[in-house]
């Protein structure tokens, strides 16, 4: 039995990402196996398939930190053959072989049921970036921020995470202001429900340790300065959520925002969060999420596609979402 997957090598020829065929024994252990029907690109995707940062830990490996498909057999006690799973993080993509390929072998412990309201390619649709975009959601919520706070603040606004977090934030009743470095997209996340759209650049460069107050909550995606900004320019008592680098890993900010304003920062991790958490956002989803947005942000290639846009979502050339048909 064979199945079409991407596999990363690294060796003395260097590092590279290509579309092969392999045998089910190079499935990795695990005690659930799926056929899988979707997965997506993320940032982390990129930084995988092109060797940028070292995100892979072990060669060879297979990328894909999201997939959606059916159980075809397990040992697991939560998951049977025919279940509807959903994975995203866990290391998977990074130090376990992931989710573009046509098969994937996983802990059943990273598994969760596909949700009733989605199909595969929706749940992919949404992917890791739609699932981080709902934590951020939920701390505002459980920060105490309400619409009538006042402004929402999403960096990266073109991206997975961003686009999805204006269309929830918007149909919660969010006003939200898109921060973008691509303003040619102003009409797309207008769409999505963005009330007004700024430039990156009004926040990506150094600034002052206290601004102007206008945020009552912030959705960042981009780190650095942009999140120190964002820190900088949040309303007494609001509430920072940072779940992106893009600009980089760095935080030069002060404690002034903190301590003068009492704001709240928080960290959102999407890889690691336990079941629980999990659940709870992908319900939330189902509930929140406008499928016909969600599609409005989303567009499928084919597993051979996959690699190129590697390359295109660390530039920033990748709008919203791209679901990958791994049987395309």
């Amino acid at each position: 039995m064979t199945y079409q997957a991407l596999q990363i090598e690294k060796d003395d020829a260097g590092y590279r990402c290509t579309l092969k065929t392999l045998d089910d024994s190079a499935l990795p252990e695990g005690d659930v196996t799926v056929q899988v029907d979707f997965s997506t690109i993320n940032y982390k995707d990129g930084l995988a398939i092109t060797g940028k940062s070292p995100v892979v830990r072990k060669f060879p490996l297979t990328p894909g930190i999201d997939l959606s498909g059916t159980v075809t057999e397990s040992q697991h006690g939560l998951f049977k053959a025919g279940d509807r799973v959903v994975l995203n993080g866990w290391g998977v993509g990074e130090s376990h072989s992931g989710g573009l390929a046509q098969k994937a072998r996983l802990k059943g412990d990273w598994l969760v049921h596909l949700p009733a309201a989605f199909t595969p390619r929706q749940a992919m649709a949404i992917g890791t970036a739609g699932y981080t975009a709902m934590l951020c959601v939920m701390a505002l919520e459980k920060h105490g921020v309400t619409p009538a706070n006042g402004d929402i603040l999403v960096t990266g606004a073109g991206g997975g995470v961003g686009s999805v977090a204006i269309a929830l934030l918007a149909k919660l009743g969010y006003r939200v202001v898109a921060s973008t470095g691509r303003l040619q997209e102003a009409d797309y996340l207008r769409q999505l429900g963005a009330a007004d759209v700024m430039d990156r650049a009004e926040l990506s460069a150094p600034g002052k340790p206290l601004a102007k107050e206008r945020w009552a909550g912030v959705v960042d995606t981009v780190g650095s300065h942009t999140l120190a900004n964002a820190c900088a320019s949040t309303k007494y008592g609001g509430v920072v959520t940072a779940c992106g680098l893009a600009q980089g890993m760095d935080f030069p900010s002060s404690v002034a925002p903190f301590i003068l304003r009492g704001v709240t920062l928080a960290g959102i991790d999407s890889v690691m969060a336990p079941r629980a958490v999990r659940e709870a956002a992908w319900a939330r989803l189902a509930q929140d999420l406008d499928t016909a947005q969600l599609e409005r942000m989303t567009r499928e290639v084919g597993l051979a596609d996959a690699i190129g846009l590697g390359v295109e979502i660390l530039a920033g050339q990748v709008r919203g979402r791209v679901v990958v048909n791994v049987n395309a």
